[in-house]
């Protein structure tokens, strides 16, 4: 029970959401405790989907082990081969080609861009905002594109391996080209949309000031990438990562903590993405993409965190003869979900699921681990 509603107060009614429900595109389920259709208190329920990729894991050769990590999810699959990658990659000290450096950072900020879209054209949809919708889903293609160049795929790349990134999905003058021509198109489009939403009053009415988190509140609760940003807090794990220390980048926040604030997060980090890209392929370094000349060697426990579209992603396990042990897993989802049980309190019912997935949640990342009782 949130500090919102005494503890003593016992609210009579429920009105379940899910496990399948119109604003969102993945299965959790929602249970509201309403008086006078104002929320007082939510419980939000995932885990639908347990595939227990993490027990998976165990056992496996690192190599399968990081190619098992990118089918966590579609629309995360470079950020999870990359970590993954990363994490064996520090326990075994490979240095990483400066080129495949880059090239990584390219494929994780049009990942980050592709996500972004998904998100605000989901979120205009449930808005009601058919045209803009249609029109972001426009911009996500035009990276969906980019991204299939590059690694062969529109869903799950393959690009990142131990030591660097596949040689297909190096990047010639034609490609880079390509990529160039296409950002310029991208940000025309993304310039347009973002003049068309902040003028529209009656779609900024529609998300201002409803599924508020305070900074404190934001803090307390763990939360990560663009929703904690969102409330102020300019915290962005890129600035830590040794693979962008060549790029100048800003870190951008909003003040208000609520879905407008969120909207407008998504929105304006694409075009810092689409910066960090512009200069990765104006200064990519010549040189190999792959470095193979590394040992194995058994390690204790090694953790990598980087940050991906939706905030935080950790990795972490050991190596035993080459193979995996003791995996976890954690998401940033798993962490913002759960503030959004807060953020949904004192709106409307109508309001609640906009404000539950306004931290665009991604349950199938989530829904990784499975419970195993030994009776």
């Amino acid at each position: 029970m949130d500090e919102k509603v005494p503890r003593s107060k016992i609210i009579e009614t429920e009105i379940p959401m899910g496990t399948v429900h119109p604003a969102a595109l993945e299965p959790y389920r929602v249970r509201l405790f309403v008086e006078d259709e104002i929320v007082q208190e939510a419980e939000i329920t995932i885990g639908v989907n347990h595939r227990g990729i993490e027990r998976i894991m165990e056992g496996l050769p690192v190599e399968k082990a990081n190619a098992l990590t990118e089918k966590i999810c579609g629309i995360c699959s470079n950020a999870h081969i990359w970590n993954s990658c990363r994490t064996a990659e520090i326990g075994w000290d490979i240095e990483i080609p400066e080129r495949a450096v880059y090239i990584r950072v390219i494929m994780g900020e049009l990942e980050r861009l592709h996500s972004h879209f998904l998100y605000l054209a989901h979120g205009c949809e449930v808005l009601a905002h058919e045209t803009f919708s249609m029109r972001i889903f426009y911009m996500r293609e035009i990276v969906m594109e980019l991204l299939a160049m590059i690694g062969g795929n529109r869903v799950q790349y393959g690009c990142s391996v131990l030591g660097g990134v596949r040689p297909r999905c190096d990047l010639d003058d034609k490609r880079i080209q390509r990529i160039k021509d296409d950002l310029d198109k991208l940000e025309e489009e993304l310039t347009n949309f973002a003049e068309r939403f902040t003028a529209d009053s009656i779609l900024l009415s529609r998300v201002t000031g409803i599924g508020v988190i305070p900074q404190k509140q934001a803090l307390k609760l763990a939360v990560t990438g663009p929703t904690l940003r969102a409330t102020g807090v300019a915290r962005d794990l890129r600035t830590t990562m040794f693979e962008y220390d060549n790029f100048d980048f800003n870190v951008i926040t909003q003040p208000d903590g609520d879905v407008k604030s969120n909207l407008l997060m998504r929105a304006l980090e694409s075009f810092e993405s689409i910066k960090i890209i512009r200069q990765a392929i104006a200064n990519i370094p010549e040189g190999k993409v792959v470095n193979k000349a590394w040992d194995m060697f058994d390690t204790d426990i090694v953790e990598s965190y980087i940050e991906v579209p939706r905030g935080t992603l950790y990795h972490s396990y050991a190596l035993e003869s080459g193979r995996v042990r003791h995996s976890v897993i954690r998401t940033p989802s798993m962490s913002n979900i759960g503030a959004m049980q807060y953020a949904c309190i004192g709106d409307q019912i109508t309001d609640a699921q906009l404000c539950i997935v306004q931290c665009d949640p991604c349950f199938t990342c989530s829904d990784r681990a499975i419970e195993i009782i030994r009776r």
